[in-house]
């Protein structure tokens, strides 16, 4: 098989396409404050244009998983890498906030057709047997990502100033868009019926594993804001060592993203799924009893260790689910799985935040940790078997 025609290249082209979009969105976020401050944006209007991510994120989620399970995967991915890089440049030359608004918007739009037809087209060349390896090696990219992002936005900046890392990165996300007209993608598709959004989120084990991912993401998502405050004010720690254990939560979860990938296959995503949830759910409360630099390391390099045994396996897990139903919508299922992502993302820093200042962190995480039992719970009780019969009448592409 030619190098165009690959399964391999495939991947590993959605892998340099995630990987592009995590440092985007790394080299973008800690500049984005200084930059609006300049242009003259209050602490208010900060706060609007980092949520605006979001919501294109939502809302363009559904439609392109639904779009390219009609039209194909490569013209939607080539589409939303030029978005990328649009909006990498529109943040390197921006002259006022509606610049950086629109350059936001763009980048949540096209963050969403990235992963959404990213993962679509790995669950079309992948079976189950082969699946959470491959979603587990996507995930170790972003995950190294996160941690090269920040490093490769300040020394672009030390070298070029503030637009060479946008400008770097723009050029990135056309390199693989570039690459992604060359190839051809494989034209191993489900042979499913493929049917509307609605019909999917009807399937049981579908709503349960959206319950699941929007729980995930909001823990991470929480964490975030409030475990930097709770570790300044409990062990004293300053920025540097903060960022040092994030990094290492990283470096953990890159690491196992592929190990759970393998682990999923073998024993079912749902499985693997439900024990993560319960692993998050346990170890959420030891988080507070941190009682020095190294233990804060080490319980959040657990933590993220078993946040990771629920992301990757739920990943293959969603495509377990529609597959199980008769169903082929891989684009609408992981449309889904960025929606959920996505209302955790919004979710669960306003959440985090609102707890942490009224309770404190030690009775957040007593709180929130049943939250998650109930989660699991639904897991466990939906039915992976359900088949959906759709309208054989509804005229389909």
């Amino acid at each position: 098989m030619s190098l165009r025609a690959s399964r391999a290249f495939a991947v590993a082209l959605v892998m340099l396409a995630t990987f592009t979009d995590i440092v985007a969105y790394s080299v973008a976020v800690p500049v984005l404050p200084d930059l609006s401050r300049r242009l003259g944006a209050s602490p208010t209007m900060i706060g609007l244009l980092f949520a605006s991510f979001g919501v294109t994120l939502l809302g363009v989620s559904m439609p392109m998983g639904a779009v390219s399970d009609r039209i194909g995967r490569k013209a939607p991915l080539v589409g939303g890498l030029i978005a990328l890089a649009v909006a990498t440049l529109l943040f390197a030359f921006a002259e006022g906030l509606l610049w950086l608004f629109a350059a936001r918007l763009v980048q949540g739009a096209a963050d969403a057709v990235t992963w959404v037809v990213g993962f679509a087209l790995i669950a079309d060349l992948y079976g189950p047997a082969e699946r959470g390896r491959i979603l587990g090696l996507v995930m170790s990219g972003t995950s190294v990502g996160f941690m090269l992002g920040p490093l490769l936005g300040g020394w672009l900046y030390e070298i070029g100033g503030i637009r060479l890392p946008f400008v770097a990165v723009g050029a990135m996300a056309l390199l693989a868009a570039g690459a992604f007209t060359w190839i051809e993608i494989p034209k191993q598709h489900a042979a499913l019926d493929r049917v509307p959004a609605s019909t999917v989120m009807r399937i049981p084990a579908v709503a349960a594993c959206f319950s699941a991912v929007v729980a995930v993401s909001a823990t991470m998502c929480m964490l975030e804001p409030v475990l930097p405050l709770f570790l300044s004010a409990r062990l004293g720690l300053g920025p540097a060592r903060i960022g040092f254990v994030f990094g290492i939560s990283a470096l953990v979860s890159s690491v196992l993203h592929p190990l759970f990938g393998r682990l999923a296959d073998r024993s079912g995503g749902r499985r693997l799924t439900i024990i993560g949830l319960v692993l998050v759910a346990c170890g959420l409360p030891w988080l507070s009893r941190a009682w020095s630099y190294p233990s804060a390391i080490g319980l959040f390099a657990l933590q993220a260790a078993t946040m990771a045994c629920v992301i990757t396996p739920s990943l293959a897990y969603m495509a377990e689910a529609v597959s199980q139903a008769g169903v082929g919508s891989f684009g609408v299922a992981y449309g889904l799985y960025n929606v959920a992502w996505g209302v955790g993302l919004l979710g669960g820093p306003a959440l985090g935040g609102f707890l942490f200042e009224r309770m404190g962190f030690a009775w957040l995480a007593l709180l929130w940790s049943p939250v998650l039992v109930v989660v699991t719970v639904l897991l466990a009780k939906a039915d992976p078997h359900v088949r959906q019969k759709p309208d054989t009448t509804t005229e389909r592409s």
